[in-house]
């Protein structure tokens, strides 16, 4: 799918009849594992059950606000990818981290993280967002987040395969908007954006999806 949505779990179903089959739908968490009681978690099965064909994982309020860890977050992609949910899977350093010259080390710990536990990079999309520049409005520069991104890819290559490495999709999370998209598209290693904010206004969120779309069809 190149457009998902992630709406809360109580509108999923809501959203989902209102949507064309062009575009999916994203649950925004996941439980780690089968069944059980854990009271207000949301399964892997719930979630494909009310139609739901992707998951966001390892987003940066579940890290840093809920406390999840790194080992936790692979265990939650494992089993959605063997239960057949596509995951984004989230990754980013915090502003302290950046300042201290450890974007890179942060961010291929996250990744490590998947890539110990994933099944396969079949339906896996990777989603770089800097902790600091989501919903402050401070963006990564084009460059910036293309450093990023590139450095993401190359990890791949090195730990995983080569063909992973070309085929997966990494996109962008981190106060994109329709004014800053287009330069960001342009990048060579962004394929895609995670969208928040801007993602509650339709013509805004138009022009970013467009952005993309376009990209693609030059490509």
């Amino acid at each position: 799918a190149d457009v998902v949505v992630a709406p809360p779990f109580v509108y999923i179903d809501q959203v989902k009849s209102s949507l064309t089959d062009k575009i999916e739908i994203s649950a925004q968490n996941s439980w780690v594992s089968k069944g059980g009681a854990f009271t207000g978690e949301i399964s892997v099965e719930q979630l494909k059950d009310i139609g739901a064909k992707w998951v966001i994982l390892g987003h940066s309020e579940r890290r840093h606000v809920i406390g999840e860890d790194d080992l936790f977050i692979g265990k939650k992609a494992a089993y959605a990818l063997n239960e057949g949910l596509g995951v984004i899977a989230c990754i980013g350093e915090l502003l302290e981290d950046r300042e201290a010259g450890k974007t890179f080390d942060v961010c291929f710990t996250q990744l490590k993280a998947y890539a110990d536990a994933v099944p396969s990079w079949d339906n896996i999309v990777i989603a770089y967002e800097p902790v600091w520049a989501i919903g402050t409005g401070k963006v990564a520069s084009p460059q910036q987040a293309q450093e990023v991104h590139a450095a993401l890819r190359d990890w791949l290559k090195k730990n995983v395969s080569d063909e992973v490495a070309s085929k997966t999709r990494i996109i962008y999370g981190g106060s994109v908007n329709g004014g800053n998209c287009a330069e960001l598209a342009k990048q060579e290693d962004i394929d895609g954006f995670l969208v928040g904010g801007a993602s509650l206004k339709g013509p805004e969120f138009a022009t970013i999806v467009n952005s993309v779309t376009s990209k693609k069809v030059a490509a």
